[in-house]
C-alpha cells in the first residue's frame, strides 16, 4: 500500500482511464474485481443512462470505483463560425449524399451539474474525478460531503498547483502522448504541453497531493517507469481500448491494432478541443487543428452524420480514433486479465 491506495481504498495504484464512448460499467467491474479503480465516463451519459451505469456497477463489485465528469463552460452558439464550419464540410456531406442543412446543432457532452449530482448522491462513489478542472465550489463541496475522493487531471505544472489549491486530493500528471482529450483548462495554448516522464516529476515536486502518471503507459515497463519517477500511481486507458468489455467499434480496434496506430495526432476536428486521436483522411485533408471548427462541444454535429455513413461503408476516415502515442498495450484480452499484467509494474516484476 501507498498514499493513493490508501486515499482510493483500492489493492494497487492503477486506474482504468475513463473513456467516454468506447467503454461502460461492463469495462469498469472486472477492473475494480482485480484490485485496481475502475472508472466510468459519464460526460456523454443522459441521466437514465447513468442510473442505468451506476447500478450496473454497484451491482458488480463491493470495491470502489470511479466516475468521471467534464467541467467545461458550454459556450456561447455562434453562428458565423457554424456556417463556416458547415462550408468547410459541404464537399463531404455532397460526396456522402448527406444534406448538411438538416443537420441540427448540439453538444454532445455535458458538464458536470446538480442534475447529475442528485443521481450521483444515491450511489455515493468512492471516487470521482473531473476533466477540465473543478467543478463550481458548491458542486465540489457537495461531492466531497459524500466522503468522495476527488481526482483531476493537470497537463502542466500551473493546472497542478491549482488543482490543489482548489480542493482535488489527488492530481493526474496527464502528458501529452495520452489519447483522447487533453485536461488543459489554464491555457489553450498546446506549446505549454509536456511529455509524461517530463511533466510527471516536475508535479511531483510542485504538489504535496499523490501525483498519478497518465500518457504512454501500456504495460508493466511503463508503469514501473512512471513509479521509479516520483509517481504514486499510474492511469492507462489506450492498453483497454481492445478489452473484451469495451465497446470500441471494430473500425476503432482495427486501426489500434494496424500501423495507422503509429501516427496520432492532436486534434479538435471532432469535438472542438484538442484530442490525440490516429491521425486518418478527415484529419489529413483539413488539417488537424483547423481554427473554423466550433468551440467545443459543438464541432461535434456537423461531424456525426460523416462519421456514421462512412462507418457503415466499414471505414474510418471521419471517426475520432482516440489513441495515445503508445498503442502496443492493446489487445484482445478480459479487463482484468491486462489489469493483472499491468500491476506487474509495481511488484519488481517487469523486465525480468
Amino acid at each position: 500500500m501507498n498514499a493513493l491506495t490508501t486515499l482510493l481504498g483500492t489493492e494497487h495504484p492503477l486506474i482504468q482511464a475513463p473513456m467516454a464512448g468506447v467503454q461502460g460499467a461492463a469495462l469498469a467491474v472486472p477492473v475494480c474485481n482485480a484490485g485496481a479503480l475502475g472508472s466510468l465516463p459519464c460526460a456523454m451519459l443522459s441521466p437514465e443512462a447513468l442510473e442505468r451505469e451506476l447500478t450496473t456497477l454497484a451491482a458488480g463489485t463491493t470495491r470502489p470505483y470511479n466516475v468521471n465528469f467534464f467541467c467545461h463552460v458550454p459556450p456561447e452558439p455562434d453562428e458565423a463560425r457554424e456556417a463556416a464550419w458547415r462550408a468547410w464540410l459541404a464537399t463531404y456531406y455532397h460526396e456522402a449524399g448527406l444534406d448538411i442543412d438538416s443537420v441540427p446543432p448540439g453538444a454532445g457532452r455535458v458538464p458536470f451539474s446538480r442534475a447529475a449530482a442528485d443521481i450521483l448522491e444515491r450511489f455515493r462513489p468512492k471516487v470521482v474525478s473531473f476533466h477540465f478542472g473543478l467543478p463550481d465550489l458548491d458542486l465540489l463541496d457537495r461531492v466531497k460531503s459524500w466522503g468522495s475522493v476527488v481526482l483531476s487531471s493537470a497537463t502542466t505544472v500551473e493546472e497542478a498547483r491549482w488543482l490543489e489549491a482548489f480542493g482535488a486530493d489527488a492530481i493526474i500528471a496527464q502528458g501529452v502522448e495520452a489519447g483522447g482529450h487533453r485536461g488543459m483548462f489554464l491555457s489553450d495554448d498546446l506549446t505549454t504541453q509536456s511529455g509524461t516522464f517530463a511533466l510527471l516529476p516536475q508535479i511531483v515536486s510542485a504538489v504535496s497531493v499523490p501525483v498519478i502518471a497518465a500518457g504512454g503507459i501500456a504495460d508493466a515497463r511503463g508503469v514501473a517507469a512512471a513509479m521509479a519517477l516520483g509517481a504514486s500511481g499510474v492511469q492507462v486507458g489506450t492498453a483497454y481500448l481492445c478489452c473484451t468489455e469495451a465497446t470500441t467499434s471494430a473500425i476503432h480496434r482495427a486501426a489500434l491494432q494496424s500501423e495507422a496506430a503509429h501516427h496520432t495526432a492532436l486534434t479538435h476536428l471532432f469535438t472542438g478541443r484538442p484530442a490525440r486521436g490516429i491521425v486518418n483522411r478527415v484529419m489529413r485533408e483539413l488539417g488537424p487543428m483547423n481554427p473554423v471548427a466550433p468551440a467545443f462541444p459543438l464541432a461535434t454535429a456537423a461531424m456525426a452524420p460523416l462519421r456514421a455513413h462512412w462507418e457503415a461503408k466499414g471505414s474510418g476516415d471521419f471517426s475520432p480514433l482516440w489513441s495515445g502515442q503508445n498503442a502496443s498495450g492493446c489487445r484482445e484480452v478480459s479487463a482484468a486479465e491486462l489489469t493483472r499484467d499491468l500491476v506487474q509494474g509495481f511488484t519488481g516484476l517487469a523486465g525480468r
